[in-house]
């Protein structure tokens, strides 16, 4: 059969897959832009089929679907659309569309509505998406397509293991060079206290040495020269200090930087030495698990010194002074180095490197980090190993304390080595590995990206559509292909996208028939079991407005024109109140019944109160611009008067199980009514009137406003007087009429 189909579409890319169904249908096509070349081709090319954009602009199109239905009854008419729009999907419904297709036009989604339009044979089942999982059969799992290659992939890496455990010899070469760097480490360890012992040996050579004590006693600087001079010559050490008991030197023999043998320095009179811990402890006599002689790190000048220190001790058993033995950092490193054949470097307590013969300062830096650092000073039982690049060469080094005299901690020592244990294999037991790791790598990668391919692109595309869908963009779909469930999965998304397509239709429908928060309070009512709304009291404000003269009004003019005016009216002034926090409970004719205070939560009545009072204000300025433009239009203005009342309501569902509407009674929304009808009798022009309790509830807020007393007005229903304000904005210089 040879359809004439008559496709009036405002995107003709967007409807390239139309033409394209159509062609390879056989279909007779005429595409069209504008309604009004539709509207005077209609009679001439008499379509089987009008395929019309729901998004056309103006109104004529309604027109043409209401023409080509009444001319020929076997006319019918598919809607497409991009945007679901309620408004206009219901119009073109009771205009005679038959069938709605949404974008993007997938072949499968085409030939569904041509079947519903009965052009097609087939047609829509009652469950749709039961059906379409039911027609795709399953040929390939995916698990089969996992599994196998994989199953191949693990064959290849089995021969390949094999292969290389023969290279484990290289695992044990390694933890040989492990094992090779804790000794060097212990020889870094043990040569630091062979060092210090050394200096012990001087010290106590020096402090027992006969005459010393007088020498010191008498602070005769040139006796002490004369008797250990010698000393430092015999022994090379490199420094030798000796105190009085106040820690002022008497005697400071030390080497010069790069001098030879002998080649020392003497000075006295320093003071420095009471600002170092270990001196001052053995200045006050200081005895530590029966120990009485101390080491540590002092600065002379610019050069850094490793100390042993120790008292003089006079016959009588008093401190006749003290004696010192240092070695140089750079000496000490060294020292070590050559003990322990390996690079020593000396590290802070915060990981900066002072000394190294592994790298030269400040050239290179290699600094400990604080986890490095807090590794080796909590944990001294485990040295931590970290490796360093210098230069070309890769070095592992072991971190450890670095400690004096038992527990005096001076800082880190890392004792490092070079990666020599690195063992070259043979030239052609290279060319193997490689081979084999890239033929295993290019398998690999072929394998990946065959796999990823079938399984990833049409997953990738659902996971796309899907963020389209959380986006709130329901017009998408994906192309079901295949044969497995991967298509099973697309087509199921595509029923599903359709069915929130419709949900989203009904949401919009209820969301302009009550207000969100009445819609958001009606879902969780639904969710928890309800059938009902459940009332509940609260304090809130109540606002009502009503047009003074409205039913006059209504008796003269269209109604037509009347519903237009008031939808004018209502569109200007509801969104001041929703911006506010307010929910329209309902309109009666011209009035508008609004509450504060307890949608979608309840709130301090103040808040409620001035929102109420806000919103009122922002009501009579947009009033005012609405007037202005009525009367550049030559219609009526129209006046309006606002009452607001604060007090107790009861807020909940009335009506039966089948048919709720949410609203509030109680006396406060009576009373409100009252204070409205107050404003004819007191204002000419649009006003506010609140209550004496708005008044109270306003508190701090009411600085905000301009509140004029009205004094106590009887109202209907009410035996007391109600006390009545106007209110105003601050800036207001209107006079009360």
């Amino acid at each position: 059969m040879s359809l004439r189909v008559l496709l009036l579409q405002t995107d003709l890319k967007a409807a390239k897959p139309l033409v394209s169904y159509f062609t390879d249908k056989g279909y007779q096509i005429w595409q069209m832009t504008e309604v009004s070349q539709a509207l005077a081709g209609l009679e001439r090319l008499q379509p089987d089929l009008i395929v019309i954009d729901l998004h056309m602009p103006g109104e004529e199109w309604l027109q043409l679907i209401s023409m080509a239905c009444s001319k020929d009854s076997r006319t019918k008419i598919l809607i497409t659309n991009k945007t679901p729009d309620v408004t206009r999907e219901t119009l073109a419904r009771q205009q005679g569309a038959d069938a709605f297709l949404r974008q993007p036009f997938t072949r499968d989604w085409i030939k569904r509505s041509m079947q519903k339009l009965g052009f097609e044979e087939g047609g829509e089942k009652a469950n749709a998406v039961e059906s379409g999982l039911k027609k795709l059969k399953v040929r390939v799992p995916v698990r089969v397509k996992i599994t196998l290659p994989y199953a191949l992939l693990a064959l290849l890496f089995a021969i390949a293991s094999v292969f290389i455990v023969g290279q484990v010899l290289l695992e044990s070469i390694h933890a040989s060079f492990i094992n090779q760097l804790d000794d060097a480490g212990g020889l870094g360890v043990d040569g630091m206290v062979r060092v210090e012992t050394r200096l012990l040996e001087t010290l106590r050579f020096v402090a027992n040495t006969s005459g010393v004590v007088e020498a010191v006693q008498a602070g005769d600087s040139a006796a002490l020269r004369e008797m250990f001079y010698p000393v430092a010559v015999n022994t090379r050490e490199e420094a030798i200090e000796i105190l009085d008991p106040n820690g002022t030197s008497l005697l400071s023999l030390r080497m010069k930087p790069g001098g030879q043998t002998g080649d020392y320095e003497f000075t006295r009179g320093e003071t420095i030495y009471t600002d170092w811990d270990f001196v001052t402890k053995v200045l006050d006599r200081d005895v530590t698990n029966g120990r009485d002689k101390y080491a540590g790190l002092g600065t002379v000048g610019s050069t850094r010194y490793f100390y042993v220190s120790g008292p003089i001790v006079a016959l009588d058993g008093s401190l006749a002074g003290v004696v010192l033995v240092g070695v140089t950092l750079p000496s000490l490193s060294r020292q070590l180095s050559d003990i322990s054949a390996a690079g020593i470097t000396f590290y802070d307590t915060s990981g900066v490197p002072g000394i190294s013969t592994l790298f030269s300062l400040p050239d290179q830096y290699y600094p400990l980090n604080s986890e490095e650092v807090l590794g080796v000073l909590s944990n001294r039982e485990q040295a931590p190993i970290r490796e360093l690049q210098i230069g070309d060469q890769k070095h592992s080094e072991l971190l450890t304390t670095w400690s004096a005299r038992g527990e005096t901690v001076l800082g880190i020592m890392g004792v490092s080595l070079p990666q020599v244990y690195l063992v070259r294999t043979s030239q052609i037991t290279q060319i193997q590995i490689f081979l084999l790791v890239a033929g295993v790598f290019v398998v690999v990668v072929l394998i990946g990206i065959t796999l990823a391919n079938q399984i990833t692109r049409p997953l990738l595309r659902v996971v796309n559509a899907s963020a389209e869908v959380e986006r709130g963009n329901l017009d998408v779909k994906v192309d079901a292909q295949g044969n497995d469930e991967v298509a099973a999965l697309g087509q199921s998304f595509n029923h599903m996208v359709a069915g929130l397509q419709e949900g989203s239709m009904y949401r919009d429908l209820l969301g302009r028939t009550v207000s969100p928060e009445v819609r958001e309070q009606l879902r969780t009512t639904f969710n928890s079991g309800h059938l009902r709304i459940e009332g509940q009291e609260a304090i809130a404000t109540v606002l009502m407005s009503d047009i003074r003269g409205f039913t006059t009004l209504a008796e003269k003019i269209d109604p037509t024109k009347l519903f237009r005016w008031l939808n004018e009216y209502f569109g200007v002034l509801v969104p001041i109140i929703a911006a506010n926090n307010g929910v329209v409970n309902k309109f009666d004719g011209d009035a508008i019944l609004a509450f504060f205070g307890i949608l979608p939560k309840l709130i301090d009545p103040k808040r409620g109160a001035y929102a109420a009072c806000l919103t009122a204000l922002e009501m009579l300025k947009a009033i005012e611009r609405l007037n202005t433009t009525r009367m550049e239009r030559g219609e009526p203005i129209m006046a309006t008067g606002i009452g607001i009342n604060t007090g107790v309501v009861t807020a909940g569902g009335l009506g039966t199980s089948d048919r709720l509407h949410y609203t509030i009674i109680g006396d406060t929304v009576n009373t409100t009514q009252r204070l409205e009808g107050l404003t004819r009798q007191i204002f000419d022009v649009s006003g506010v009137v609140i209550s004496h309790s708005t008044y109270l509830a306003l508190a701090e807020y009411r600085n905000q406003f301009k509140i004029e007393p009205l004094g106590p007005h009887a109202v209907k229903g009410k035996a007391e007087m109600l006390q009545v304000y106007r209110l105003l904005p601050l800036d207001t210089e209107q006079e009360l009429l």
